[in-house]
């Protein structure tokens, strides 16, 4: 994809910007009447060949934790960089596109999983896209979904799409709450936080690596009636140009540097602009010292 920008003034990177309003995630400047969540058919024609494209698949089954603001927060942070960037709405009624730069997968609950995984075999353009190296962010049941089966609640064992080297079992008890992580993704230098809601122990395979390791929290946790690794707990998967994660909050909103490190590899560069949202960086602060405590 070519690269675009406008020269458009990127608030909170030095000169006379102002710090962005994290409010107008969705708009293209302060100014936009547009809906946040304005977003463009899965079947329609690319506008430019400099038009950034993130394919948000399957928000109707998908997004039961808020997880669409992923979207949301890499299309903002493009436009705050004079980027031309639109949001592709994928949904159980479309072909899945694997000309999007980009993709997000949200979390669900066990019928959604099935549904997604049958749909997602069944119209490959993921898979055409991770072949190619597409970035992909998976949270939680999208984690699962990518992996090579999962277990649901009746205990009954679910195909995955193969895409990430994990299974999927259940936990003693579910997780829920604060989790902060120690990345070890190359690019990757501050901590990691989110919000944790699931039931699953996902267990990686030789040919997956964690996104990070557990300071706070339980992160992809310990099948039920096994222990806690000597090596302690890790979090997430990273596995070709996808990156997982059981972080939700939306886990971009929270950690900026992750979706600048996605836009990257999608946009083919090394590094960005930096945006300052002096919001985020103190929302950072709360919820990463309240898991602490």
């Amino acid at each position: 994809m070519s690269e675009q920008n406008t020269g458009a003034e990127i608030p909170g990177a030095g000169g006379s910007g102002t710090n962005p309003d994290p409010r107008n995630a969705g708009g293209r400047d302060a100014g936009a009447s547009a809906s946040p969540l304005d977003t463009v058919a899965a079947d329609s024609a690319r506008p430019s060949e400099s038009t950034v494209r993130i394919g948000l698949v399957l928000p109707d089954v998908m997004g039961t934790y808020g997880d669409d603001g992923n979207s949301l927060v890499l299309r903002q942070r493009l436009r705050w960089r004079g980027y031309d960037a639109e949001i592709v709405r994928i949904t159980l009624e479309d072909e899945v596109p694997d000309s999007c730069d980009l993709y997000t997968v949200g979390g669900g609950e066990d019928a959604a999983q099935k549904l997604a995984s049958r749909h997602l075999t069944a119209s490959p353009g993921l898979q055409r896209a991770v072949e190619r190296d597409a970035p992909v962010l998976a949270i939680c049941a999208g984690m699962q979904v990518f992996g090579e089966w999962f277990v649901v609640s009746d205990g009954s064992r679910a195909p995955g799409l193969g895409l990430l080297d994990v299974t999927t079992t259940p936990q003693a008890s579910r997780s829920i709450g604060e989790l902060v992580v120690a990345p070890q993704v190359a690019g990757l230098t501050q901590p990691l936080t989110g919000f944790e809601n699931h039931m699953g122990a996902t267990v990686l395979g030789p040919d997956a690596a964690p996104l990070g390791r557990v300071t706070s929290g339980v992160g992809n946790g310990v099948p039920a009636g096994q222990q806690v690794p000597a090596g302690g707990l890790v979090e997430g998967v990273v596995q070709g140009s996808i990156i997982a994660t059981y972080m939700h909050g939306p886990a971009l909103a929270r950690n900026p540097e992750l979706a600048d490190l996605l836009l990257c590899r999608a946009l083919g560069v090394d590094s960005l602009p930096p945006v300052e949202v002096p919001a985020v960086a103190q929302l950072r602060r709360e919820r990463i010292a309240a898991a602490r405590r």
